[in-house]
């Protein structure tokens, strides 16, 4: 069965392939041991074959015959039409010899006219364009069409000229065609000149379209500044001035022409007004030049192909980038105006924004921009200082009544203060503080705020923005807060006022830390942040309210210096027999001034107080003994010196009254301890127990210098010299006398062992 099918296979192949393809089928016969059995199967194969052609045959005989019967009717009609086209012809040619021998001449005429005409035709074939082309170009310049008239031009000249021969016409033509390149040249070059001036005109509109794109939101892509230059301006002029110069072989110097006439243009744009920094029109319509100035060459160097490249583009950027910021820096520093450098600043980031869409590196415009903080910052320290000054000279250094609870919360909000015990208190009631406590604390959120404001779009990171206020802000606070409240202390010489100030600064020190809650807040930067820059506010604060203090001490003093230059001792006086004497007027006066004084210093630290308090009682104890030791008072009786002891009782019982509350024990009774031990040792004469006593310390005595009781024991033997003070003891007199000049001589022994 497999022999079978592999036969049948091959018959079939047989069949349907190509007599000279057929070897290698045959060969697979061959090559097997079946090939008669095939040879058996081949025979009935082409008997069946013959069966077929054969009934074929026999289906199309009698279509044959007929097709044979009918050639043979034609054969018989094909004779009779030859012999009738050879009598045709034979009659025509006997008739042609008739006519070509009476009508040859005519013939011949009529060839040479058809032969001239065929030539007259050619010419014209070739004239005619050229006439075409003339006349078209006659119509282009017209039309002023100047970059398709040279082509045509070119053409003409190259190809339609050559062709037509040589007519007069066509060298007329000739002759004209460097004079018609001249004027299409020519008229090119204007239409440039006029190109160029009308982009300069243009380009403040085109700046400042491309810069309200960029302030409306928009991205500063080609596409949209493109359009716009393309709107304000016809380049058309351009591009056909380049193809022009470009078809004349003039590109070069074309290209060199445009970008010698754009860096003057380029120069002049650069070079700003005069009094540009008086208004803020003035720096807008300075950079609406410039960019429009750049948007054009950008349009330019993406129009064209090679008229401007990047490198040029470049180039020129560069040394505009250097003119604008040697313009800026120079015309920004006569401003004082701290809102005008605000807006320059936002001017020049959208400046600097709309060029940078442009592709144009800006990183030198921010660069200056931060220098201009420094400058913006030192305007606003400026103002703030007349601003802090206006406070502080309008405040009445009082504490703030408060009615209503309305009031309360009102200043409140304006001041972080936390009092509880003043919270539970009715109205009405007073705040501790004056009024420029929350001035002052507001006024320092709005510098902060200012800060911020020129910060902003600056492409700072929020480090960046915390640390640059935090820095501004210790100058405010450093410099021009710390002058103010400095001033006011000189100028305020009250002590009310300057009790005030203390009570102020205190709660200024204590707001301290939510200035500095209120930047972290603001810029998203946690106040404990590593390397974060600390706010110097307490130590601000805390220094004036020192000068306060000492301004307080130096006041006191002057004021009880006041009093005591009211003092009017009789030197001389003689000793009063029975009675205790009273304090001088003054004092008593003096007295009354300091429990008044110290009344009012309730609201402020005790340590401030209690100084107060000692630097006037040690100070007065200073008067009196310099009063005693003054070298103008050379005479001194013992009568003076009880009536100066009368005073210091009077400065002791004021003392142990304690004036300021906070001293332990008799400790403010210290401040006269000096005066009182001399006034004792001298109205009780106890000489014997000094002298003896000298050096140990538990010497009664042990504050008095050997040198005051030497100066004020020789002011008294003076006294005894000259006056009768002791009358009652004039047997005693001399030996009194004897008494003084032996203590006089026991002191200079004691002050020569003291420098040995």
């Amino acid at each position: 069965m497999e022999t079978a099918a592999e036969h049948e296979r091959i018959l079939r192949e047989i069949e349907s392939t190509d007599t000279n393809c057929i070897g290698p089928t045959l060969r697979s016969v061959y090559d097997g041991q079946e090939h008669g059995l095939f040879m058996d199967k081949l025979d009935v194969r082409i008997r069946n074959h013959d069966r077929e052609i054969e009934k074929m045959c026999n289906h199309h005989f009698q279509g044959f015959v007929d097709s044979i019967t009918e050639l043979l009717k034609v054969r018989g009609e094909a004779q009779k039409l030859k012999s009738q086209v050879t009598e045709t012809n034979r009659r025509l040619q006997d008739d042609g010899k008739d006519v070509s021998s009476h009508h040859l001449p005519e013939l011949k005429q009529c060839r040479v006219q058809q032969r001239n005409i065929a030539t007259t035709v050619d010419k014209l074939t070739h004239c005619l364009p050229v006439l075409e082309m003339y006349s078209r170009l006659q119509e282009q310049m017209r039309a002023k069409r100047y970059y398709p008239a040279l082509l045509t031009l070119e053409q003409l000249e190259q190809t339609c000229l050559p062709r037509a021969g040589q007519y007069r016409f066509c060298s007329i033509m000739a002759e004209n065609i460097p004079r018609l390149r001249t004027q299409i040249r020519d008229t090119a070059m204007t239409q440039l000149r006029d190109f160029l001036e009308s982009i300069r005109k243009h380009s403040d509109k085109i700046g400042e379209t491309a810069i309200k794109q960029v302030h409306a939101g928009h991205t500063a892509t080609h596409v949209h500044a493109l359009l716009t230059a393309q709107e304000l301006v016809d380049f058309s002029p351009v591009y056909r001035c380049l193809h022009i110069y470009t078809v004349l072989g003039l590109r070069e110097a074309f290209e060199n022409y445009y970008r010698k006439q754009r860096r003057k243009q380029a120069r002049l744009v650069l070079q700003p007004h005069s009094n540009m920094h008086e208004t803020l029109e003035g720096y807008r319509r300075y950079f609406n030049q410039i960019v429009g100035f750049f948007v054009v060459e950008d349009h330019v160097l993406h129009t064209t192909q090679g008229l401007v490249n990047r490198a040029y583009v470049e180039e020129l950027w560069e040394l505009a980038l250097s003119k604008i910021v040697a313009a800026l820096r120079t015309h920004s520093s006569y401003c004082d105006d701290p809102d005008l450098v605000l807006d320059l600043k936002n001017l020049i980031v959208l400046f600097a924004d709309t060029l940078q869409g442009y592709g144009f590196p800006v990183s030198q415009l921010f660069d200056m921009l931060l220098e201009m903080r420094d400058q913006y910052g030192e305007i606003l320290l400026k103002r703030w200082n007349v601003t802090f000054r206006q406070v502080l000279d309008q405040d009445n250094y009082s504490p703030i009544p408060v009615s209503t609870e309305q009031e309360y919360r009102h200043y409140t909000s304006q001041f972080p203060q936390q009092d509880p015990e003043l919270e539970k208190l009715p109205f009405p009631k007073k705040l501790p503080f004056s009024e420029f406590v929350p001035k002052v604390y507001c006024q320092l959120k709005e510098f902060i705020y200012a800060c911020l404001k020129y910060s902003e779009d600056l492409h700072l990171s929020s480090t960046e923005v915390d640390d640059m206020i935090r820095k501004s802000t210790n100058l405010l606070l450093t410099r021009t807060l710390s002058h103010c409240l400095h001033y006011a202390i000189k100028k305020n010489v009250g002590l009310a006022e300057l009790v005030q100030l203390i009570i102020n600064t205190t709660h200024l020190e204590q707001s301290c830390h939510f200035l500095e809650e209120f930047i972290s807040n603001i810029t998203n930067v946690p106040p404990d942040t590593a390397n974060a820059t600390k706010l110097y506010g307490t130590s601000t604060f805390k220094d004036a309210r020192h000068a306060a203090e000492a301004e307080i001490y130096t006041s006191l003093n002057a004021k009880i210096d006041q009093f005591l230059q009211l003092a009017d001792y009789d030197w001389l006086a003689a000793v009063q027999g029975g009675g205790t004497l009273t304090a001088s007027d003054y004092l008593v006066d003096l007295i009354a001034f300091l429990k008044s004084t110290f009344s009012v210093f309730t609201n402020l630290p005790g340590k401030v107080a209690q100084t107060a308090c000692m630097s006037a009682c040690k100070h007065i104890s200073t008067c009196l003994m310099q009063l005693l030791l003054d070298p103008d008072v050379r005479q001194i009786s013992l009568g003076a010196l009880h009536q100066l002891n009368a005073d210091v009782r009077e400065c002791e019982g004021f003392a142990r009254a304690g004036p300021v509350a906070g001293f332990q024990g008799d400790t403010l009774l210290l401040a006269f301890s000096d005066l009182r031990q001399l006034l004792e040792l001298f109205t009780q004469w106890d000489w014997s127990t000094y002298l003896a006593d000298y050096g140990k310390p538990t010497c009664k005595y042990l504050r008095v210098n050997p040198h005051t009781a030497l100066v004020l024991l020789e002011k008294m033997r003076e006294t005894s010299r000259k006056s009768n003070v002791f009358a009652q003891f004039r047997k005693t007199d001399r030996d009194r006398q004897k008494l003084i000049d032996a203590i006089i001589k026991q002191l200079r022994n004691l002050i020569a062992q003291h420098r040995a």
